[in-house]
């Protein structure tokens, strides 16, 4: 039996004796709580890594007290969680007597915001309401600070100047001037590539002299990413007062703050038998222990659909209720209350599985969750047996953990199981398939071309003012932070590329032919263009023998040479597009009708990823909308497919290179055979950007390493019109840039420049 059984002896945490006036209001505390208080009077940034479910929101927010009247963000990394910490922020207002206006500022919230006041655009409607909440608010009254709760995906586009052309610079300014209280919650969260916006912001806010006007910024996590660490530390050495709590060694005054955890390790199942066990484990626990509530935590949407199916098909369903990213905000209340919650990864943040009527026990006694990571082990292991505040702490909970297979094989079943919870940190921390994958390669090389966009805007609007030397300055601070070789020259003038790019492609061809050269940065977009497409008429030019001049009259006399033009200027915006967006998906999500409650537990609509829609299920496409029908009995595997003109040119100019291919969809199969799928709109852009390359034997290990370390890849057909097709492999979107920085190989772009890699 390979199965391992540990008991987690009980946890406590620190409380403050005594608390500061300023904090009397809270009647009692945590140490940690009053600890971030008293190190935001004199730092800068302060990190609270104490456990899940301890109070981190609370002591984010009274950091507020040392900036009574100035504007405060709170960034919470879901919508769900929006709303929660926007009724908990109002009440720490109230409490308080700060003047805050509080508002929710997801982008469905901004768009219900009012519309005659200001306009629709939502930047307009943030802009205005950051400088006066009454200008769309009016009946919060004139001269009122706000404290905007939001998501890191409007703070990145925000930061990066991402919205409106009409909006970017104004909001963008407000973002980096406005707020003098900034907190990150859970951003243990944040990939590589989600944390350069942070880290942006950070060396931002030291470089501009933010801190030194009393900025205090919260980073709160209950499992900080190493790499993190190691990037505050650089920061900490060049001049950032940073705080770090420390409950660990925190030993008086101890209240219970988790139950005993009887824990048992089992292995990962396939996935028919793990839904099997699952079912089984809960029946019995309901049987046996009607009293009782549990939870089923897993990453897999479509394994706890079936789960909750087939409970329901055992009689079980009034007892079970279903909390996923489908699950529509008014049912989530409702479905807390359930005796048992099945539920994916979106209660692993800010979710207490509170109940209208709480026991004097833990509210969660027992708990079934399967885990990728460590990290994600302990969010899932810090839910279950909760007692802080309790009145009755010394019932021990139960757990069931489902580890990958590799966990064995990389010597888990050594665990030394009378050790505790150390015992059991120190083995996970051991066993790399519990590490959760970190591209820091990412930090050093393309995360620069990404922060050269607000930099080159940050130029622009200093250009021949003192503060113009600044930028170098954040660019350098940057550089030391996440370990960049290449100076601002090098990515400044291939952002402008991209700039040039960007405006040249929103351009007719009747624009470029009579003003390219007045488009914005589009004269650098035509030298790239030139560089890629006529590298000989180029080498006259870079050699001084013929005059710039000599390409505009090309464009302005030739209307093919302004297509191309404006077909490479698409094609390298497309390319690149991934890289400014903080959130990753391959395509966008689609509306879906459930008639039969596969997702829902009452019939409705929501928005669901249509990667997961093709995967796991049947569904009829109308013009009226998405239907799903049935669930795939069998998992559909995909691959995409791409129609070229010529299959050895194409091997010959377009393989191991970034690129936005036309004419490119997706395909479901079964055992490697494509079944006809129903025709999505949302599935067929018009160019679909990424890397494809040639799987073999030398190549073949790097692809392997890629995949573990979470790098989506696909099998391509590349098909041409002489009925010629070959296999291959296909890294798209953001994926093809992290594989091939990852792997450390030369990327040719479209412009031929390479892609450097430390």
């Amino acid at each position: 039996m390979d199965n391992l059984k540990i008991k987690l002896e009980p946890a406590s945490i620190s409380a403050c004796p005594q608390l500061p006036q300023p904090l009397e209001f809270m009647g009692q505390a945590l140490q940690h709580q009053v600890d971030v208080y008293a190190a935001s009077e004199n730092h800068d940034i302060i990190l609270d890594t104490a456990p899940t479910g301890t109070g981190k929101t609370q002591a984010g927010l009274n950091v507020l007290l040392h900036n009574p009247d100035r504007n405060a963000i709170y960034i919470a990394p879901t919508n769900a969680l929006i709303d929660q910490q926007t009724k908990t922020a109002k009440q720490f207002i109230l409490d308080t007597n700060l003047p805050h206006l509080v508002k929710a500022a997801s982008a469905k919230e901004v768009n219900l915001w009012p519309d005659d006041r200001v306009g629709k655009r939502s930047g307009e409607k943030i802009y205005n309401v950051l400088r006066e909440p009454a200008t769309i608010f009016p009946e919060c009254g004139g001269g009122r600070p706000i404290l905007l709760v939001t998501n890191p995906d409007i703070f990145y586009y925000a930061a990066f100047f991402q919205y409106n052309p009409l909006d970017r610079s104004n909001i963008a300014s407000e973002f980096y001037s406005s707020f003098s209280t900034v907190i990150f919650d859970e951003f243990h969260l944040y990939d590589a590539k989600q944390l350069v916006s942070l880290f942006f912001y950070l060396a931002l806010s030291k470089e501009f002299g933010y801190f030194q006007h009393n900025r205090k910024i919260v980073l709160l996590t209950a499992t900080p990413e190493p790499a993190c660490d190691e990037a505050l530390n650089v920061l900490g050495k060049n001049g950032v007062r940073i705080y770090r709590t420390d409950t660990k060694n925190q030993i008086e005054r101890l209240l219970p703050s988790q139950t005993q955890v009887n824990l048992e390790i089992r292995k990962q199942p396939e996935k028919e038998n793990l839904i099997t066990e699952i079912v089984e484990e809960v029946v019995r626990r309901l049987r046996e222990f009607p009293d009782e509530n549990g939870a089923v935590i897993l990453d897999a949407k479509d394994t706890l659909g079936r789960i909750s199916n087939r409970l329901g098909d055992r009689g079980f369903a009034d007892f079970c209720g279903r909390i996923t990213g489908d699950t529509r905000k008014e049912e989530r209340p409702q479905a807390a209350q359930k005796q048992v919650i099945l539920a994916t990864s979106t209660v692993d943040v800010g979710f207490n599985f509170e109940r209208d009527n709480p026991p004097p026990r833990q509210n969660l006694d027992w708990l079934i969750f399967s885990t990728r990571d460590r990290f994600s082990f302990w969010q899932r292991i810090g839910r279950v047996g909760r007692v802080l505040g309790k009145t009755q702490t010394e019932i021990p909970s139960e757990a069931i953990a489902y580890l990958p297979d590799r966990a064995w094989e990389q010597g888990i079943a050594q665990l030394d199981c009378s050790g505790g919870r150390n015992s059991l940190t120190e083995m996970l921390a051991s066993l790399d398939c519990m590490k959760r994958p970190f591209l820091e390669i990412y930090w050093r090389s393309e995360a620069f071309l990404e922060i050269a966009k607000p930099l080159l805007e940050l130029e622009i609007l200093l250009d021949k003012l003192p503060e113009a030397t600044l930028v170098t300055q954040l660019y350098q601070t940057l550089q030391i932070v996440l370990g960049g070789k290449r100076d601002w020259s090098y990515y400044r003038q291939r952002m402008k590329v991209l700039q040039g790019a960007e405006n040249v492609a929103k351009s007719t061809i009747k624009q470029i032919q009579k003003e390219w050269q007045y488009v914005k940065g589009g004269q650098n977009c035509v030298k790239s263009f030139m560089q890629a497409n006529y590298p000989e008429d180029w080498e006259e030019i870079h050699a001084g023998r013929s005059a710039i001049a000599s390409i505009e009259e090309k464009i302005c006399k030739n209307p093919k040479i302004a297509e191309q033009l404006k077909e490479y200027a698409t094609i390298l915006k497309a390319s690149y597009a991934p890289l400014f967006k903080f959130r990753e998906s391959l395509f966008e999500n689609v509306k879906i009708y459930d008639p039969h409650n596969f997702l829902l537990d009452e019939v409705g609509e929501t928005n669901l990823d249509p990667i997961h829609l093709l995967r796991f299920y049947e569904f009829a496409s109308d013009d009226n909308g998405i239907v799903l029908t049935h669930r795939a009995t069998q998992t559909y595997g995909l691959k995409f497919a791409l129609q070229v003109p010529n299959l050895e040119e194409f091997a010959n100019n377009y393989l191991c290179k970034l690129y936005a291919f036309k004419n490119c969809t997706i395909e479901r199969t079964i055992d490697n055979c494509v079944r006809p799928t129903a025709l999505i709109s949302q599935l067929s852009p018009p160019l679909m950007p990424g890397v494809i390359v040639q799987e073999h034997r030398k190549n073949r290990w790097a692809i392997l390493k890629l995949r573990k370390q979470g790098i989506e890849c696909y099998p391509i057909t590349v098909k041409d019109s002489f009925a010629n097709e070959q296999e291959y492999t296909f890294f798209p979107s953001l994926s093809g840039i992290l594989a091939i920085a990852s792997a450390g190989v030369t990327l040719r772009c479209p412009d031929n420049q390479e892609f450097w890699v430390v």
